[in-house]
């Protein structure tokens, strides 16, 4: 029985659910040059066949740290960029921090400005700091009206290719000529897979003390010393809330915030921040999003390679390994170091780090599962072995190893040079699978684990089924209505249960509409069937299950199929008997039908 964690999420909410695509492979930098450099990345990913969803742009593609602009040499045409993308089904994340440049040409400033929403000085002046812009303002995000007017920028109409205010015209009248500031735009910078990143939102003042706002400025009638904690929330708030609106409410926004607070966790995904490429820093990653988990904050990760330094190859390929089984999985790297896209550390190391972001492909029907009951449960998707085990004493002091969800059981490769790891499998009545090998190893053990570079250990625990898609695309959406395989991996008793979740992948109809797929899967007496959790639905899936795979299986003589129809048919299989497996091909029945297999 899994221990109950956050007694609080009752009051702070549960873990928004993603749309699928977040949980694929993210390529960022501080910063990608130019619109040529992107359309370069985004091919050198097709070029080696290694999947991608989004590419990201750090402060460099503002107009001079404008946020919500775009720079007009280096982006000139954001629209056909971003097109360029969505015709791969790809999609990109662009920063907007809450610093904004001072600067009387700049529409954002001017209206935040005449609307009298910036922080304040203890004398009741607006509160100026030096950040990436140079002297910028702090808008007030714990007054609800600035952030109703914050989440409004983000809309088509108002996220321009450029958005700096212009002399453009006179308006004459009969008294005298006038000059206005008119927005000038050439044209819109925003579409529906352009995403948003929050950095910099504790908020960071470079010279403030302690880097970030004097204690006594004003937030309304409240000084910072008292609601600090609060504004990187308030901040992911309302970049959620500007996502949602501009698609009238219908699209799962997606928004990645450095600051966090009791219940960041409704509004987004959040990250442990600046890092460097030491191996410490890999170590440390793990107890950190576990500790993240348990609060309630399931959809973290680490910048993978580490932000400031220069990995080696060893390194960044073992961290490559631990980020494909963290909830977000983004490489990013600081302006000053080398570039580190995954195909320039030699034919050897790119055919290692493809091989695990395919690893994370094949399983993203689990990790879309894991984080549907994390929305709905607040359960944590990457949970520490104690919160599973907690009878088991030996569980308590280990960090360097975790699960997702409650059947993955994954020890990651953190040490240089590393020729073996010993991994602590749970449970006394547990039996625990090889995902690679099948080799069936049992609970309550340390096992002595051999490694070599292309090792990541990972097992799955025996009694589960996990539904996986073992055909891999360029990216998730390319792989929507893709076929299933299910891995059942039978527990010492011979049985199995999991469950099948599938909905449209983006939207908010799973909820508003009931528009979803729920099935239990469960294997016992030598029988697998699939039963409908969600009567109420009629959300329909081209998806169909192209294989079962049984591990821990016997032989049978005979395999069938019974449809929902009632219709009976063979089911070609094979055996091999050295790995216990049982491989069934192409029942072929729709992945969203009730349908039985029957093992004789």
């Amino acid at each position: 029985m899994a221990v109950v964690v956050n007694p609080g999420l009752d009051r702070s909410g549960t873990q928004a659910f993603p749309p699928l695509s977040t949980l694929g492979y993210h390529q960022c930098r501080w910063n990608y040059n130019d619109q040529e450099d992107v359309k370069a990345v985004d091919q050198g990913f097709d070029e080696y066949d290694i999947p991608l969803d989004f590419i990201w742009l750090d402060i460099e593609h503002t107009d001079g740290k404008r946020y919500f602009t775009w720079d007009p040499q280096k982006f000139p045409q954001p629209k056909e960029m971003l097109q360029g993308l969505m015709e791969k089904r790809r999609k990109m994340v662009t920063i907007v921090d809450p610093h904004i440049k001072v600067d009387s040409g700049y529409r954002i400033h001017n209206e935040i400005r005449s609307k009298n929403l910036y922080v304040k000085n203890k004398d009741g002046a607006d509160y100026e700091g030096w950040c990436w812009p140079g002297n910028a303002g702090y808008p007030d995000f714990t007054n609800p009206e600035m952030r109703t007017w914050w989440a409004s920028q983000f809309a088509y109409d108002q996220y321009k290719d450029r958005n700096i205010l212009k002399w453009e015209y006179q308006i004459r009248t009969r008294e005298r000529e006038r000059e206005l500031f008119v927005p000038y735009s050439s044209g819109q910078g925003s579409m529906e897979n352009l995403y948003t990143w929050n950095d910099m939102n504790e908020p960071s003042v470079f010279n403030g003390p302690e880097v970030t706002t004097h204690k006594d400025a004003l937030f309304g009638r409240w000084e910072n010393r008292d609601v600090h904690n609060l504004y990187g929330l308030y901040v992911h708030m309302a970049t959620a809330e500007g996502l949602i609106q501009r698609s009238g409410g219908k699209e799962r926004p997606f928004v990645l915030s450095r600051a966090f607070f009791a219940g960041s966790q409704r509004y987004g995904a959040i990250w442990t921040g600046d890092n460097s490429a030491e191996w410490g820093h890999l170590k440390i990653s793990i107890p950190m999003c576990l500790s993240l988990g348990l609060v309630g904050i399931s959809f973290c990760g680490a910048d993978v390679g580490g932000f400031f330094k220069h990995p080696s190859a060893e390194l960044l390929v073992r961290w490559y390994q631990a980020g494909a089984y963290q909830p977000f999985f983004r490489s990013h790297a600081h302006l000053d170091t080398p570039r580190r896209e995954p195909w320039l550390f030699g034919p050897g190391n790119t055919a290692l780090i493809r091989e695990v972001i395919r690893q994370r492909y094949r399983l993203l029907p689990y990790w879309y599962q894991a984080f549907y009951n994390a929305y709905r449960t607040g359960q944590p998707v990457m949970r520490a072995l104690w919160v599973e085990y907690p009878e088991d004493p030996a569980t308590f002091a280990i960090e360097n190893e975790y699960l997702i969800g409650q059947d993955l059981l994954v020890h990651p490769v953190t040490d240089e040079g590393a020729k073996s790891v010993t991994a602590y499998l749970p449970g006394k009545e547990e039996v625990w699978y090889d995902v690679h090998t099948f080799q069936k190893h049992e609970g309550a053990q340390n096992l002595h684990i051999p490694v070599t570079m292309s090792s990541i250990p990972v097992f799955q625990r025996g009694g589960s089924i996990i539904s996986r898609k073992d055909r891999i695309r360029r990216s998730s959406s390319c792989m929507d209505d893709d076929p299933y395989t299910l891995y059942v991996a039978l527990s010492a008793q011979g049985t199995a249960e999991g469950e099948l979740y599938i909905d449209d992948f983006h939207t908010f109809n799973f909820e508003k509409e009931k528009q979803f797929i729920h099935r239990q899967l469960s294997f016992s007496d030598n029988v697998l069937t699939s039963r409908n959790l969600a009567p109420d639905s009629k959300f329909t899936t081209a998806a169909w299950i192209e294989k079962v795979i049984i591990i821990g299986a016997t032989r049978p003589s005979s395999v069938s199929l019974k449809a929902a129809d009632g219709a009976e048919s063979a089911v070609e299989f094979d055996f091999d008997s050295e790995a216990s497996v049982l491989t069934m091909h192409k029942p072929g029945v729709n992945a969203g039908t009730d349908w039985t297999v029957m093992l004789q």
